[in-house]
């Protein structure tokens, strides 16, 4: 990548120095598209995120494949690139039968998946908010006395498309349980992209009250109204040091249909190395990987900097 396609280094003071990005692309990102994408296929885009710098990267999801055909091969995925070096390989678990074929595979890095509202929770778990934390629990416990890390991901923490505006008492209650129950992580999800600055630090500031300490919380940026970077800036403001993301900005909602793609790698990379803030990150080596994917899924990566970029390479 030459000089001119590089960010000029401007650091920012009271920044963290470095931020460790939490890649979703292979598994939040690529669990909606229709087509059928192979397992080698999958294998190569998490080995190329990987040799790009990218230390931790969600893999798949065992869930039930009726639920979400296209990670209906976590099994024949999860080997074929567990022996990754240097690299953290998650797996999302939605039940105590997704832990337990996930930990017969070796997975020491768990996440599960709540909601901070009824109605999300009632679409996407098929359950209430207790039910789910309730379900969640026995998993958790699991999960830890098998010597595994724990994230609880928290869908809904800014807003609901069918109940508005979530009051921050909400997903502060939603965040305690998941935190009281052993998750060694929080994952704060915008799941349909209507936070704004003011309102992330508003929550991030409500949590620390309540006890949950900022570097137990990441944060997960859809941007559906071209806020993600905006968002993420304030929680980096905060001393937030985790930021979900996608490769090519590829992943959206299922249950939320007027959510748009995470947050692209490429362009969270862009505005952390503009502020001499260290990834680990090849941008060039990403951004390839990115179109790479794209022409397997025969269609654009949404990322504006994978555009421009891979537009002055041609």
């Amino acid at each position: 990548m030459s000089a001119e396609q590089l960010p000029m280094v401007v650091p920012a003071s009271d920044l963290p120095a470095r931020v460790r990005i939490y890649e979703v692309g292979a598994r939040d990102g690529l669990q909606n598209e229709k087509g059928a994408v192979p397992t080698e296929v999958k294998a190569e885009f998490i080995r190329r995120l990987a040799e790009a710098g990218l230390t931790t990267i969600e893999a798949t999801s065992f869930v039930h494949p009726k639920w979400v055909p296209q990670l209906a091969d976590a099994e024949e995925l999860f080997p074929r690139v567990r022996e990754l070096p240097g690299v953290e390989l998650p797996v999302l678990v939605p039940n105590q039968r997704g832990l337990d074929r996930a930990l017969a595979l070796g997975a020491d890095r768990i996440a599960v998946f709540a909601s901070a509202t009824e109605s999300f929770a009632k679409a996407n778990l098929n359950r209430t908010v207790d039910e789910s934390l309730a379900v969640f629990e026995p998993v958790v416990r699991q999960a830890k006395d098998a010597g595994a890390r724990v994230r609880g991901y928290v869908s809904m923490c800014f807003g609901d498309p069918w109940e508005g505006a979530v009051p921050l008492h909400q997903v502060a209650r939603v965040c305690t349980a998941l935190r009281n129950m052993g998750c060694d992580e929080l994952s704060l999800g915008d799941t349909i992209g209507v936070a704004t600055p003011g309102h992330v630090q508003e929550l991030l500031n409500l949590l620390n009250e309540e006890g949950v300490p900022t570097n137990e919380i990441g944060v997960h940026f859809h941007d559906t109204y071209g806020q993600a970077l905006a968002n993420t800036y304030a929680a980096l403001e905060h001393g937030v040091t985790t930021v979900d993301a996608s490769a090519g900005g590829l992943g959206g909602c299922p249950y939320a249909k007027s959510a748009t793609g995470n947050l692209a790698t490429e362009d969270l990379v862009w505005m952390l190395h503009g502020l001499g803030i260290e990834t680990g990150v090849d941008l060039g080596r990403l951004t390839a990987t990115s179109v790479w994917m794209a022409a397997h899924l025969d269609r654009p990566s949404p990322s504006r900097t994978v555009r421009a970029l891979s537009h002055k390479d041609q």
